[in-house]
């Protein structure tokens, strides 16, 4: 009776097609079944200032939807959501021009499928519906508050959202669509749930920037976990589920630092600046001044117990108030559980994780060989800095990721390129490979013309007796800065 009942629905006059979600997952409960089959022939709201329709969102919405995305004007999606609402006969997108592939996974707030647009089949997003009659007050809030910060988002790292509806007791989210599933899952499937080394610098530094980016404009996380970092079909991350989040002022400010270097000693003459001292090249230490932009939302103050308890920052588990600080925690548990397969922290229950956490019991690593990777050592001191129960003097509390840049252990990442990196080489990792990539990432170079430059590096590095990588974006990992 009750798939008769899903049948009559689907036979009324409808834009997106749901029906046949009854029989996708068997856990999906019938009521939830019976909600998300209704109809709504409202038109997604377009996502650009020029394309807005007034009737596509209702007035009570609190969610805008005027930011544009300038880092995306070339993303092949994009094209395709504009041509879809050009060919609408009011110059809006409708839910009729979406088709459902499968279920994607279902969280608390809501179920992710993958979808495309009905007439163009090369391009896929993850839509995000929700059902907002099955929600408490409590969770409706966190769904405001997803979109709110879904739709101010600008940043390779995060979700674009493409379209947003909000319609009757539903809000629809179309986003971007991450074929390479989570973290989480990709790390199952490696040797003792464990990544290599550069691995993690490649992952950590990704998630590093994003988070760089969220506390800049006063966003804080506090739901950092390897299961909401998603893999895009190129190999880089991408952070999702953005409803715990919480926002606060942040006062951006230009810090200046004095750093040594290693220089040689010139001299000028009337043709030019040149080296030399006593016919040798002798290095010299010197000091510059550096400056260095610092956004990070020290001032962030909150009291509500949200997130995954093994993430779960003592300030936060003893009900103090927390601020920006939780996120360098859940950071340094990221990478803790990236190298060694677990977090550090976990007991045998709940509860009793809970309990470690909150002690004075400090992190202790795994026995490793003695003749281990310089790495392994920066790695372990990363973590020890980030997984200091007193916020006054945890890594980032005060400065951000700003210093956390300036560990050792991401030595030699040059950090305005890091979209270009070439994603790690691991097992069960599937990374497109085409002439133009996706979210502005180089073009690949023919193999002729690779070998050309790699020949022409080799030469200006044996001229200017460098031992640096000139071609180190590609292994970036490798490539240590000479900097004392």
């Amino acid at each position: 009776m009750e798939e008769d009942n899903h049948t009559l629905i689907y036979r009324q006059d409808s834009d997106l097609d749901l029906s046949f979600t009854s029989c996708t997952n068997t856990t999906i409960s019938s009521s939830s079944a019976r909600s998300s089959l209704a109809r709504s022939s409202l038109c997604l709201s377009f996502n650009e200032s020029t394309r807005i329709s007034s009737a596509s969102v209702p007035q009570s919405s609190n969610i805008p939807n005027l930011h544009p995305r300038p880092h995306r004007k070339s993303d092949p999606n994009w094209a395709a959501v504009n041509t879809a609402a050009n060919l609408s006969s009011d110059g809006a997108l409708h839910l009729r021009h979406l088709k459902l592939i499968r279920l994607v996974g279902s969280g608390n707030l809501g179920r992710v499928f993958l979808c495309r647009l009905r007439d163009y089949e090369h391009a896929n997003f993850a839509i995000k519906v929700v059902d907002k009659n099955l929600l408490t007050a409590k969770k409706l809030s966190h769904v405001n508050t997803e979109g709110r910060i879904l739709s101010s988002l600008d940043h390779p790292f995060l979700p674009t959202l493409y379209a947003h509806l909000e319609a009757s007791h539903y809000s629809c989210f179309l986003i971007d669509y991450c074929s390479n599933g989570d973290l989480h899952s990709l790390l199952r499937k490696q040797p003792s749930y464990r990544l290599p080394i550069d691995a993690v610098r490649f992952y950590a530094s990704e998630v590093l920037v994003a988070l760089e980016y969220l506390h800049s404009i006063g966003i804080v996380y506090r739901d950092l976990k390897p299961e909401n970092i998603l893999i895009r079909d190129d190999g880089h991350i991408m952070l999702s589920d953005f409803d715990l989040c919480f926002n606060s002022e942040v006062e951006p400010t230009l810090d200046h630092r004095v750093e040594r270097i290693k220089s040689k000693k010139q001299h000028r003459t009337r043709y030019g600046r040149y080296t030399c001292c006593n016919g040798r090249n002798r290095k010299y230490k010197e000091e510059e001044i550096v400056t260095e932009f610092v956004a990070e939302p020290t001032t962030a103050f909150s009291k509500s117990c949200v997130g995954t308890h093994e993430y779960l920052a003592p300030e936060l588990v003893k009900g103090n108030g927390h601020g920006n600080g939780v996120d360098w925690w859940a950071f340094g548990i990221l990478v803790y559980e990236l190298v060694y397969g677990s977090t550090p922290f976990r007991g045998n229950s709940k509860e009793s994780t809970l309990r470690n956490i909150a002690s004075s019991r400090n992190v202790t690593f795994e026995d490793e060989p003695k003749c281990e990777n310089p790495s392994m050592a920066h790695v372990k001191d990363l973590i020890e800095q980030l997984l200091v129960k007193d916020t006054s003097k945890r890594l980032g509390c005060a400065r951000g990721a700003t210093d956390i840049k300036r560990h050792p252990f991401f030595d030699g990442i040059k950090w305005p390129l890091i979209r270009t990196y070439s994603p790690p080489e691991l097992r069960g990792l599937s990374v497109k490979k085409s002439g133009k990539a996706r979210d502005g990432l180089v073009t690949v170079m023919p193999k002729k013309r690779r070998w050309i430059w790699k020949g022409l590096s080799w030469i200006l590095m044996k001229s200017k007796g460098s031992k640096g990588n000139l071609n180190s974006n590609q292994n970036y990992y490798c490539y240590k800065k000479n900097v004392v």
